[in-house]
């Protein structure tokens, strides 16, 4: 019975490792997420879906005329601030140029500053719009051949900028544009009506990607539309999208919001709209076609807009106000608008998954010592350190009935010998044996089994969080949200090629070995089984298990090999004493009798 059970325990553990590291390898060599980063500066009459005046509830596809005759270059408003620089194309009214100033896109310093929206000469169109659509047949509406006209040079904080257009029947559009010292974006749509009969539109915000981006592929991280909607978050691949949207005319979902917000979500960019007031209500959709638009004739949108049109008397104006933020996604600053906003769910940007209320912790007290020190490699050392202080009672109970099982060897190698032919007999005197000594035999598993929560936060805090991007530790782990770059393989790069070329388990970084060394010197320390078929299991267990994790973060490396090493001097601390108490014990028997 033990042996069936041990083997089902090494089976499972060894499917679990299996999975986890099936599903978190990307299925295809990772692409930067990043687009190109040299905008053009003019823009073509390429179709767009927008509001249609069919369908006035929710932005849709419309037909806009072009012109007959070549036309200017559309002129462009700068925009600026510590954090983003780029453009507005005044023809179309869009957001479709913006440089992230303080990200690269590699670690070299000389690599391009991560571009989040490009236009559409780009060959891959990203950008956020503002727009009406016509309630009324013969008014005229802004489209994407509209240009407007800015009330100053530039946009940057402290300096709104009004973009106003007269359609010459009467009505003036109107667009009231801000930015702050980090990535949001806020704009108040307005329509004066001059004339003298009552109008119809509809004031619509959206963002747009016509392309297919390209995606990690890592089963733990989702990227495609995002957004909490109405209280709840809602997640939906690009895959899953379209496969709705072309089960329901394009639209992949669509619901009515108080406050929230809803985008696109890539592994650390966010570029997303919502209301400017968390009372306000407005309909939310995802949307995809595929018509021959954009490069790959993939079109991604998502739109917020007025759940009905807004009438305009004579005289009077209407108004909606709107924000879209376009940027990293930094936990604190998400935070930050959250808290000052009122945001609903915003940090959940970020893909802390199903154990958020683990994730987030781990990665805030590792910020805050990384705020100490300086570096996010120490944060993760003093951060395993604290852990393990906080597990101790518990790890010391299971260290000392390890090492009682390790004492108590010789005597369950004897019973297995003396009813080797009677399996049910020998379970019995084993337990009886426990019983005795006062040993549980399953105390052992408790050390790994309060690892593992701890692992899978870490791990997914040092995968999701923009912030341990490009954090250097020591000597040449220049990045710990990435792999080892070294390889044994190649002698740590003595020898002239990468055999993780022709197989990812070719990778053995160096702090994999160190790893594996600390779980096997661990293992030394722990109780062997006394049947030696699975002693020789547990001898391969911590190659297969550095096999396993050589290609994870070089922080979660970090961490299982200071984890390890921590353990390692604990349990033997543990098996000392107790080694000292009881030869303690045998000779004050001797010196009573």
């Amino acid at each position: 019975m033990d042996q069936k059970r041990l083997f089902a325990a090494i089976a499972l553990s060894i499917g679990i490792l299996l999975i986890f590291d099936v599903y978190n390898r990307a299925t295809r060599p990772p692409t930067p997420t990043s687009l190109p980063s040299t905008p053009a500066q003019t823009t073509t009459a390429t179709p767009a879906p927008g509001p249609a005046a069919s369908a006035p509830a929710a932005p849709g596809a419309a037909a806009e005329a072009t012109t007959a005759a070549p036309r200017a270059a559309a002129a462009r408003l700068p925009v600026e601030n510590p954090r983003v620089a780029g453009s507005i194309n005044l023809r179309g009214a869009r957001l479709d140029d913006l440089v992230l100033t303080t990200y690269r896109e590699t670690l070299a310093p000389d690599s391009p500053r991560v571009r989040l929206f490009a236009p559409r000469t780009d060959p891959n169109p990203y950008f956020a719009q503002w727009g009406w659509t016509a309630g009324n047949a013969n008014i005229r509406v802004p489209d994407n051949e509209t240009d407007w006209t800015a009330s100053a040079d530039r946009l940057a904080p402290g300096t709104p900028v009004t973009l106003s257009w007269d359609n010459g029947q009467g009505q003036v559009f109107e667009i009231v544009l801000s930015l702050d010292e980090q990535y949001m974006f806020s704009a108040e749509q307005r329509v004066r009506n001059t004339g003298t009969e009552a109008v119809t539109v509809l004031p619509w915000a959206r963002i747009r990607r016509e392309h297919t981006p390209p995606t990690a592929g890592f089963y733990i991280l989702h990227e495609g539309f995002t957004g909490v909607l109405d209280g709840r978050l809602h997640e939906v691949t690009y895959k899953n999208a379209e496969t709705e949207a072309q089960r329901r005319s394009g639209i992949a979902l669509e619901q009515d919001t108080t406050g929230g917000w809803a985008g696109f979500t890539d592994k650390y960019w966010l570029a997303a709209v919502m209301p400017a007031s968390p009372t306000e209500t407005l309909r939310a959709a995802y949307r995809f076609s595929n018509d021959g638009g954009g490069t790959a004739g993939d079109r991604w949108q998502v739109d917020m807009a007025a759940p009905q049109p807004v009438t305009v008397a004579p005289g009077a104006t209407a108004q909606t106000a709107t924000r879209v933020f376009a940027g990293a996604k930094e936990v604190h600053l998400l935070d930050s608008y959250m808290e000052r906003l009122h945001i609903a769910d915003f940090d959940k940007a970020i893909d802390f998954g199903w154990f958020y209320f683990l994730v987030k912790p781990f990665f805030l007290a590792l910020d805050w010592i990384f705020r100490l020190t300086g570096n996010f490699g120490v944060a993760i050392l003093i951060f395993t350190v604290l852990i393990k202080a906080a597990f101790f009672p518990l790890a010391n109970k299971a260290y000392h009935s390890m090492a009682r099982m390790k004492a108590l060897a010789p005597k369950m190698t004897e019973i297995k010998e003396r009813y080797k032919d009677d399996p049910q007999k020998a379970q019995q005197e084993m337990m009886a044996l426990y019983r005795t000594e006062k040993v549980n035999p399953a105390s052992g598993c408790l050390p790994i089994l309060i690892q593992i929560p701890v692992f899978f936060a870490l791990y997914k805090a040092l995968f999701v969080t923009i912030e341990m991007r490009h954090q250097p530790f020591f000597g040449w782990i220049h990045d710990l949200s990435a792999p080892d770059p070294t390889n044994l393989f190649n002698l740590f790069g003595l020898l002239p090629f990468d055999p993780a070329q022709w197989s990812h388990w070719l990778h053995m970084p160096a702090w994999a070995v160190i790893m594996g060394i600390t779980m096997f010197v661990q293992q030394k320390l722990n109780p062997p089984p006394p049947d030696p078929i699975q002693a020789k299991i547990f001898q391969w267990m911590p190659i297969i298990f550095t096999f396993m994790l050589a290609s994870m973060p070089s922080g979660l490396i970090i961490y299982w090999a200071w984890n390890n090493t921590l353990s390692v001097a604990q349990q033997y601390y543990i098996m000392r004493h107790d080694r000292a108490a009881a030869k303690a014990a045998k000779t004050s028997v001797k010196a009573a009798k």
